[in-house]
C-alpha cells in the first residue's frame, strides 16, 4: 500500500497523499464537480490524488463540525477529523459504491468518535452543549439562553447549561450520535440508519426515544 503524507497541522494545508503509483490521471475540479462523491471515491481508489484532495476540501468542515459535538474540544476535532480522512485513504483499495460516499464517512467517523470516547471518559472536562435548533413538532427549544443577561443570570444560565450537558452526555452513545446527525449534520433518518446499521424506523424510535428523554429531563427548563 503507497504511503500517505498529511500536513500535521490541520486542514489549513493539507497535502495530496503521497502515492507512489502511476495512479490514474488527475481531473481538474471543476471535472470533478460533475461527478458524485461515490464516483469521485472510486477515483481516489483508482489513484488520482486530486480526487481525494477535492474530497478532503468538501467534507472537512462537517467532520470537524461533527467530532467537535462528540470531544466538545476543537484541536482534538480537528485532530480526530485528520484521522477520518487518513482512515479514508488507507481504506481506499477496499472501498465499494455500494452505499453514499458520505454514509461510509460518517462510519468511520462514527467509529473513531466512540473509540476517542471511551478511551477519554475519564478525562473529559466539563463543557456546555447548546441545543437550540427549535422541535419540528413543538416548536420548543431544548436551550433558552439569552445574549443579554446579568450577571446573575449569566450564573443561572451556566448552571442551566451544565444540566443539559450532563442529560446529553448521559444519553446512550447511539441516541447521542443520532441527535447530532440529525440535528447538527442535517442528515435525514435514512442515512442516520445506514452510518448506525440499523432499520429506518428503529432509527426513527432511536431519536424518539432521546428527544423525549431530553425534554423529560429538561421540563423546568424549558
Amino acid at each position: 500500500m503507497s504511503s500517505v503524507a498529511l500536513k500535521p497541522s490541520g486542514f489549513a494545508g493539507v497535502q495530496s497523499p503521497v502515492n507512489s503509483s502511476a495512479g490514474e490521471a488527475a481531473l481538474a475540479p471543476g471535472a470533478l464537480g460533475a461527478l458524485s462523491d461515490s464516483e469521485i471515491m472510486l477515483r481516489v481508489k483508482a489513484g488520482d490524488d486530486c480526487a481525494f484532495d477535492y474530497l478532503v476540501q468538501k467534507f472537512r468542515r462537517s467532520i470537524i463540525g461533527f467530532m467537535y459535538r462528540m470531544a466538545r474540544n476543537q484541536s482534538v476535532a480537528e485532530e480526530l477529523a485528520q484521522e477520518v480522512f487518513l482512515r479514508v485513504y488507507r481504506s481506499r483499495e477496499g472501498y465499494a459504491a455500494e452505499a453514499k460516499f458520505s454514509t461510509w464517512l460518517y462510519r468511520i467517523a462514527t467509529n473513531l468518535a466512540l473509540n476517542h470516547l471511551r478511551d477519554t471518559k475519564s478525562e473529559r472536562a466539563e463543557v456546555s452543549v447548546s441545543l437550540d435548533e427549535p422541535d419540528e413538532e413543538s416548536g420548543r427549544t431544548l436551550d433558552v439562553a439569552d445574549g443579554h443577561c446579568t450577571i446573575e443570570e449569566e450564573l443561572v444560565q451556566r448552571e442551566r447549561m451544565g444540566q443539559i450537558r450532563r442529560h446529553v452526555e448521559a444519553l446512550p452513545e447511539r441516541q447521542r450520535l443520532a441527535v447530532i446527525m440529525h440535528k447538527y449534520q442535517e442528515m435525514d433518518y435514512r442515512e442516520i440508519s445506514k452510518v448506525l446499521k440499523m432499520s429506518e424506523s428503529a432509527t426513527k424510535s432511536l431519536l424518539f426515544r432521546a428527544y423525549e428523554t431530553l425534554r423529560e429531563k429538561l421540563k423546568g427548563l424549558i
